[in-house]
């Protein structure tokens, strides 16, 4: 067989392989090939070698931010290689073909079964629910499944069914709202207030119900703070309700993220089928599931709350199915890689990542706060039953996260959760008071916006409805949030702070002409700051607590180290040189 090149030319040229076309092709830049090289609103016309393909898309997303220092996502950005190996060796796989991928079709009864037991579904009765792509699809199933029955109800009784109406809080995900638009809901959202902790106030709830409310989302979880609504309580309030004027209302629980967490973290908290009036409950697998997204779940407590209606026979896949989900073909690789973390972690592993989010997030605020810039909105690290943010209970978090960071407990142990409000791992924080009155022009999107130079991800955004005129930052704690990136994190929020309030005084070139930090770093920063403020503070104290930060962490104001060349006549680009 010959190996000279020129020898195989023709046979080459005959098959449409020009020299040059071999040229261009061997080479993965520099062949003309660019993402913009035709019309990017129109289909493609011409082919493209595989590997400019690649290498087009894969230079294209480095401009998206790293998922690590995604803080806005409550996604997971992380799973084991065994995980992403299956993963991969399933991707062909389409879920909903059960008669032809029996195994894929035991595990997903085995993940129901799972989850049933979890969230303390009836003893020795069968799972009944579905996967689905995320807790959206499954909030809408809860809701289309309240709606029926409430209807099979009406029609019985011989009664109007025009004007079903469904209650959740103002602070609900975009999905509760889609829920009622698209399948005809009025949709009636309680007002929030600080009282009701941002999220849903069961007693105005309970006066907005009548003989049309088909049921109840309650959250566990907010988006905005990470409260728990109050389930149980809300549960109590409906049946007075149902003696009073017979109004029998169920509850469906939105469990996006908290669905994962309280059974491991918080499991004395009653939110689940223990809860008489809670018939169904959704969450999303690819949040604290701990799996990538395209997951979610929902569960019913029993058959008697799906109503037939909603199910579907199919033969033309090849056997006789049923289907209740609204899409209908599903990858199965992430339902197998839910399966993996179930068995993978089980109910010890579990308590492991969520104990050492939780413990993240508290010290993330209350370092925060001990800074006498930030308070949080979310109340995780407080005592329980202490709410918002003052001095006092700045200090009373303070002197409970020393006391039990210091007590020696396993990692899997959760009654160090019982001396904390519960919520899921998430801090939402603002600019004190007295920080906006000292700083009028402060802007905590200038602070988002700094970070993102550092490599965050960190929104800033209104509040609910009603109290929408507060904007908070917030960070979703993660399994991969280790006490290192809260080290840095914290260090960070310090330098945009700062870098913000000598734009207030100086151009923008100035402020950044400054010198790098030259102190070395604090391997245990979030510690040391949060044990940093113990004692109540005027405000003339916290400027100078504020300074003493600074200058530990060498953050100084460029004035208080190195004073920036004050030359009128050099532009600013030449200062910042």
């Amino acid at each position: 067989m010959t190996e000279n090149v020129e020898d195989l030319l023709p046979g080459i040229r005959r098959l449409g392989m020009g020299k040059r076309r071999m040229t261009m092709t061997d080479m993965t830049y520099g062949t003309g090939f660019s993402e913009s090289s035709g019309d990017v609103h129109s289909f493609p016309g011409k082919s493209m070698p595989a590997r400019n393909a690649y290498q087009i898309i894969h230079d294209t997303l480095k401009f998206d931010g790293d998922p690590t220092l995604n803080c806005a996502t409550f996604l997971t950005t992380w799973m084991e290689p065994e995980a992403e190996k299956l993963i991969m060796e399933n991707l062909g796989k389409n879920r909903v073909d059960i008669d032809e991928y029996e195994s894929t079709e035991r595990i997903h009864q085995r993940c129901l079964a799972h989850l049933h037991d979890l969230w303390n579904g009836p003893k020795g009765a069968k799972a009944v629910g579905t996967v689905v792509v995320g807790s959206s699809e499954g909030i809408m199933l809860g809701g289309l499944a309240m709606k029926w029955r409430w209807r099979l109800r009406r029609e019985a009784a011989g009664k109007d069914t025009s004007k079903p109406n469904i209650i959740f809080g103002a602070n609900a995900q975009v999905a509760l709202e889609k829920t009622a638009r698209y399948f005809d809901i009025e949709a009636r959202m309680v007002p929030v207030s600080e009282e009701s902790h941002y999220c849903l106030d069961v007693n105005k709830a309970i006066d907005m119900i009548d003989e049309n409310t088909i049921g109840m989302f309650v959250i566990l979880g907010s988006t905005y703070t990470g409260h728990y609504e109050e389930v149980a309580e809300m549960s109590k309030l409906l049946d007075r309700l149902q003696v009073d004027k017979g109004f029998d209302v169920p509850i469906h629980i939105d469990g996006a993220s908290g669905a994962f967490i309280a059974p491991f973290a918080q499991p004395n908290l009653e939110w689940d089928f223990r809860v008489p009036r809670v018939v169904s409950i959704s969450t999303s697998g690819h949040k604290f599931g701990l799996t990538y997204p395209g997951i979610g779940w929902v569960l019913w407590k029993s058959q008697e709350y799906l109503p037939s209606g909603l199910e579907f026979e199919l033969s033309y896949l090849g056997g006789v199915e049923k289907t209740f989900t609204l899409n209908f073909s599903h990858p199965a690789c992430f339902l197998i890689a839910q399966y993996y973390q179930f068995i993978r972690y089980a109910r010890e592993g579990y308590a492991r990542i969520m104990n050492a989010c939780l413990y993240h997030a508290r010290l993330l605020s209350v370092a925060l706060e001990a800074t006498g810039v930030y308070e949080c909105f979310s109340d995780i690290h407080r005592p329980v039953g202490q709410f918002g943010f003052s001095e006092e209970t700045r200090l009373s978090a303070s002197n409970l996260f020393a006391v039990t960071t210091s007590q020696r407990v396993s990692s899997t142990d959760p009654s160090i959760n019982e001396k904390f409000n519960y919520g899921a791992p998430v801090v939402a924080f603002r600019f004190t008071d007295w920080f906006i009155e000292t700083h009028p022009k402060a802007n905590q999107d200038i602070v988002s916006t700094l970070l993102r130079v550092r490599g965050w991800i960190i929104p800033n955004y209104p509040l609910p409805p009603d109290k929408d005129s507060i904007r908070v930052l917030r960070v979703v704690v993660k399994e991969t949030t280790s006490e290192d990136l809260i080290n840095r994190l914290v260090r960070d929020v310090m330098w945009a702070t700062q870098t913000m309030v000598d734009t207030e005084t100086k151009s923008l070139g100035e402020t950044f002409a400054k010198p790098l930090a030259s102190d070395p770093s604090v391997s245990n920063l979030a510690n040391v700051i949060a044990s940093s403020n113990t004692r109540a503070m005027d405000d003339h104290n916290k400027y100078s607590h504020w300074k003493g930060l600074l200058h530990q962490i060498g953050e100084l104001k460029s004035e208080d180290k190195q004073p920036v060349d004050d030359d009128s006549s050099k532009p600013v680009y030449q200062k910042a040189c």
